[in-house]
């Protein structure tokens, strides 16, 4: 009989408000399969965890403990951003893995993150036919982004994309009241880099009657055209709403938010594209303003969740562990779209080697002509995910969330430097 093998899973990149949703999917799975997986052991700070033999029991946590992570929000294990080289260019990391795993009998690897954790996951995956270690590799996605490729959509982008919804609308109304005298525009700055998913959201507002201009980074950034649309909203409606994605950028690639710094990737770091806009509208224009920048607001806000995007997040990480079971290796489970209305979808499965390293734009014919604004198809898209609310428990007006007791598993192995 093989030898009942302990799994390992960690946490990667930007957290969102389900990813721990994920997390008590693969752990609760799990623990329904003893007799084919042992202890599960977390990654403290993601593949960081791995490296430096970080690790924490999570059968030390009570069944409610886990169950509560549904509910809770950022990551639960803690985070990283960190990305492994290739094989050839720094095997010395590989080798450490392999003794860390070796060392706690490790033989599942679930690794929650986006694009960059893709591409991690799909390394580790090769080190069996590499290295000669037998690891089974399932990348569970994860990204407020939602630019994986394959998967209809990302666990974490419907709870960003219902709290940008809401907050433009809501803010909307705001400016709406306040127009006559005072404020005529308010320009809100949400997270995309590449792809402009979370701002398209901001366009479903448009149904409620509120003038809203985006900004996407799918679209090179013409100021003249931007200019001419606020003004043209302002005089018809008295007020206007812009919607800007940090990766909105000039005909020659330059961010209107770079900061000439980069990330832990290697990423330009981006921030501050709203007030960018915001003066550019007054200099030009004369139009008094408010802008403000979501930032962690977007992406933390677990007290207005989509229901859709806690039951897929659940659901993902459910089938990773199933996955893992059945003997699979260098894969990610997906969502897979039936219809829009009524809403259905399936659980599929993809091949790592299809997803690391790929991006999923908007596509243009979800954005308007003229380029700032979303189309009926995009609307379609974008709807149900967005649907349900999966309030968390509250006590004395605050909502109750979880922190894990995190308790480290005893080293084995001789220190590891990054």
């Amino acid at each position: 009989m093989a030898k009942k093998m302990n799994a390992f899973y960690a946490q990667s990149g930007g957290v969102t408000a389900v990813i721990n949703a994920s997390a008590c999917g693969v752990i609760e799975t799990a623990r329904k399969n003893k007799d084919k997986i042992g202890k599960v052991y977390a990654g403290r700070n993601g593949i960081i965890g791995a490296l430096t033999e970080d690790l924490i029991d999570t059968s030390k946590e009570s069944d409610a403990a886990i169950a509560a992570l549904r509910s809770t929000p950022s990551g639960a294990f803690g985070s990283c951003r960190f990305k492994l080289k290739s094989l050839e260019a720094n095997k010395r990391e590989y080798e450490r893995l392999i003794e860390v795993f070796k060392a706690h009998n490790i033989g599942y690897f679930f690794y929650n993150g986006g694009g960059d954790s893709a591409d991690t996951c799909f390394k580790v995956s090769q080190l069996s036919e590499a290295m000669g270690y037998p690891i089974q590799a399932i990348h569970v996605p994860k990204t407020v982004d939602n630019d994986l490729p394959i998967t209809d959509c990302c666990p974490g982008f419907g709870s960003v994309a219902k709290y940008i919804a809401v907050s433009t609308l809501e803010a909307s109304y705001d400016v709406r009241s306040m127009a006559k005298t005072s404020t005529k525009v308010f320009v809100i700055e949400v997270m995309g880099r590449h792809a402009g998913w979370i701002a398209a959201a901001g366009g479903l507002v448009e149904d409620h009657g509120i003038p809203v201009v985006i900004l996407f980074p799918e679209i090179e950034f013409d100021q003249k055209k931007f200019l001419a649309l606020v003004d043209k909203k302002v005089k018809e409606f008295g007020f206007c709403t812009v919607v800007v994605s940090e990766g909105c950028h000039y005909p020659d690639g330059k961010f209107l938010a770079e900061q000439g710094t980069r990330d832990a990737f290697g990423h330009a770091q981006l921030g501050g594209a709203a007030p960018v806009v915001a003066n550019m509208i007054k200099d030009a224009l004369g139009h008094k303003f408010h802008w403000a920048v979501a930032d962690y607001l977007q992406r933390a806000a677990r007290h207005i969740a989509s229901k859709t995007d806690v039951k897929q997040a659940y659901e993902l990480g459910k089938k990773a562990v199933e996955l893992a079971i059945r003997g699979h290796n260098s894969v990610m489970p997906t969502v897979d779209r039936l219809s829009d209305k009524p809403y259905k979808y399936k659980i599929g499965v993809a091949d790592l080697k299809d997803v690391a390293n790929v991006e999923k734009f908007m596509p243009r014919d979800f954005i308007t002509k003229d380029g700032f604004g979303i189309t009926d198809k995009c609307k379609r898209y974008l709807t149900p995910l967005i649907q349900g609310e999966d309030y968390p428990k509250y006590k004395d007006g605050l909502p109750v969330y979880v922190t894990l007791k995190n308790v480290a598993v005893a080293k084995k192995l001789a220190e590891f430097k990054l």
